[in-house]
């Protein structure tokens, strides 16, 4: 797999042609247009620009060849000097060359295993691979991994990462690479496999939330999420597993398994572990490279923990930033759903097709004039420097390879120009932390809303006491399903009504941590996400207990000296202020360059 600065047209092939007045392009599978608008790639793929379509193609490979020769003062240098990238005052066969660079395009040979978005856009652009083919190849991962017992040693269990794949995948892929052909690169997901945590409404796959009550959920709908994905040209390949109604950190379901049988979801890393939850499938499935991308949902740490267990990026975006619509609910006061990546880029690009104001969840109204045209335009290596990042000392804890990773981490932001400040938590601030989740209060009222617009007539288990008759649930899980329907419309409406004590807890917070943001001139706070296959303290309430968004990012992994779980992974997350998305990929992006810190799992390697 080639590295972006090798995804271009041979260089060769350029300096080989250049001095008789024309640029070489490469042969291509199929004629490639340039959209009329690309504002989805990163300044890298944009600033170099010559044709106005912000992406550099074969036709500013052209405007460069005629502009060979010209010298600062003359009449056309403006239009070109941002090509002199070697500031000799003329364009000469070596910025011509560097142009090249700068287009998504590479004809070397493709490998899945690890391939970002910018890869597979590289690699489709070239004719090397198609949609359907990469596509194909995670069906088969899917097929020869996901409940197959891989650990030699026998002490671990299947991934269990998938519950199931959908059989018109490959046609959507097919009609991916249709696009392509057609009008060219129009999204960097064209083409792209997803898979989506089962509490997504899918049209083409049922949504089960993980319990095998709902197996027969076939929703005549797409999840409002799941539309701007296809929109996008996604290609929506899969379902992936989850802790049975997104109820906890074990990854823990009941899908298509006999009454009162249950799977658990396995890290890769580690297959005697959890993958964390409750996005845990889609945590194991992503850093397994069983899919591009997935998604999962965050009510108090289901995005961040499985990313911190699977060495993934994930976003928790601002709640209010993606529709809620079509995803089975948890607590709506703090619900979100966001990506999980295996980079920032892959998480930014995922994040770009999701946002957008829907009439079925009033909360994203707080979002219009506030989303950027591509959240992949802040996705620079110096945004770093310059940038003053705090923290609170007392959400760091005593974790030897957390504490470890985290002076380390602070060494990297600070060589890279950032300053890094202690802060002291206000008044207040432990309050923020120790909100507990909505997950018992709303669970019975958010669902009931679910059932009432989603769910599908052929489901005759629509209460949680139906649920609980079927007795196809976790079945080690009645007394926590019972709890919730106990619930009564009374106590809900006391905690998340209007003026319910968890509704203006959660206002405070955001009010606070914006404060101490804005009095100390932050772009963001910075903690621990987990500890090595375990939370640290309450640090992954601040987010929801506040609204505001995170991106969980990998700083590192244990080792032997440290006494705890060699090689497990703990992420560091930044938090910012609403719908400071970009700032955040921004600054995680930058981290991520400097530290490189993720690795991927031995025991998934390409398939013989």
């Amino acid at each position: 797999m080639s590295t972006p600065t090798t995804r271009a047209i041979a260089a060769a092939a350029i300096l080989g042609t250049v001095a008789a007045g024309a640029v070489a392009t490469p042969a291509v599978a199929a004629p490639v247009a340039a959209p009329a608008s690309a504002s989805f790639l990163a300044p890298y793929y944009t600033e170099l620009d010559l044709t106005g379509d912000d992406q550099v193609t074969e036709a500013d490979l052209a405007v460069a060849a005629d502009a060979l020769g010209t010298v600062a003062g003359d009449a056309d240098w403006a239009d070109v000097s941002v090509i002199d990238l070697d500031a000799d005052e003329k364009i000469t066969v070596s910025d011509i060359a560097a142009l090249s660079q700068r287009m998504i395009y590479d004809d070397g040979a493709f490998e899945l295993l690890e391939a970002s978005t910018l890869d597979m856009q590289a690699a489709m652009n070239a004719g090397v691979t198609t949609s359907v083919e990469i596509t194909q190849e995670y069906i088969d991962r899917i097929a020869y991994y996901d409940r197959t017992v891989v650990d030699l040693a026998d002490t671990g269990r299947a991934l269990n990462s998938i519950i199931t794949v959908s059989d018109v995948a490959l046609a959507a892929a097919a009609d991916a690479d249709a696009e392509r052909a057609a009008s060219g690169m129009t999204s960097m997901l064209l083409g792209v496999p997803i898979a989506v945590k089962d509490n997504y409404n899918t049209v083409d796959m049922v949504t089960t939330g993980g319990c095998g009550c709902w197996n027969d959920n076939q929703t005549a709908t797409d999840a409002f999420m799941v539309e701007g994905l296809r929109d996008a040209g996604a290609v929506i390949l899969a379902k992936a597993s989850l802790d049975e109604f997104a109820y906890g950190f074990a990854s823990e379901f009941s899908s298509f398994e006999e009454p009162g049988s249950t799977l658990l979801v396995a890290s890769p890393y580690n297959t005697a572990r959890t993958a964390g939850g409750s996005s845990g499938g889609t945590g194991a499935a992503i850093a397994a490279n069983l899919a591009g991308i997935g998604f999962g949902t965050d009510t108090g740490g289901s995005i961040r923990v499985p990313s911190s267990y699977n060495q993934l990026v994930g976003i928790r975006p601002t709640v209010g930033l993606a529709s809620r619509d079509g995803i089975i609910p948890l607590a709506l006061s703090q619900d979100t759903g966001g990506p999980m990546a295996r980079s920032v880029l892959d998480a930014a690009v995922a994040l770009d097709a999701v946002v957008g104001v829907d009439a079925a969840d009033a909360v994203t109204a707080s979002q219009a004039g506030l989303v950027p045209n591509s959240y992949t335009s802040y996705l620079d290596a110096s945004s770093l420097d310059g940038a003053r990042i705090g923290y609170v000392a007392s959400m760091l804890g005593s974790n030897a390879t957390t504490r470890r990773l985290w002076d380390a981490s602070v060494a990297a932001m600070e060589a890279a120009g950032a300053t890094v400040v202690e802060v002291t938590a206000p008044s207040g601030f432990s309050a923020v932390l120790g909100e507990g989740s909505g997950s018992t209060n709303e669970f019975r009222h958010d669902l009931a809303e679910y059932v009432s617009a989603h769910l599908s007539p052929a489901v005759a288990a629509r209460t949680i006491p139906e649920i609980i008759e079927t007795g196809s649930f976790v079945v080690s899980r009645q007394r926590t399903y019972e709890t919730r329907a106990a619930v009564t419309e009374e106590t809900y409406e006391a905690w998340a009504g209007p003026t319910g004590t968890h509704t203006t807890q959660l206002a405070a917070g955001k009010v606070l941590v914006h404060a101490m943001l804005d009095d100390l001139d932050l772009d963001a706070l910075v903690y621990p996400s987990s500890n090595t296959y375990g939370t640290q303290s309450t640090n992954l309430r601040l987010s929801p207990n506040t609204g505001m968004p995170a991106v969980s990012v990998p700083m590192g992994q244990a080792i032997e000296s440290d006494g705890t779980i060699t090689g497990a992974n703990v992420n560091l997350e930044f938090l910012g202020r609403d719908f400071s998305e970009g700032t955040l990929l921004g600054l995680t992006y930058a981290f991520e360059q400097a530290v490189d810190a993720r690795v991927a799992p031995g025991l998934y390697g390409a398939i013989e």
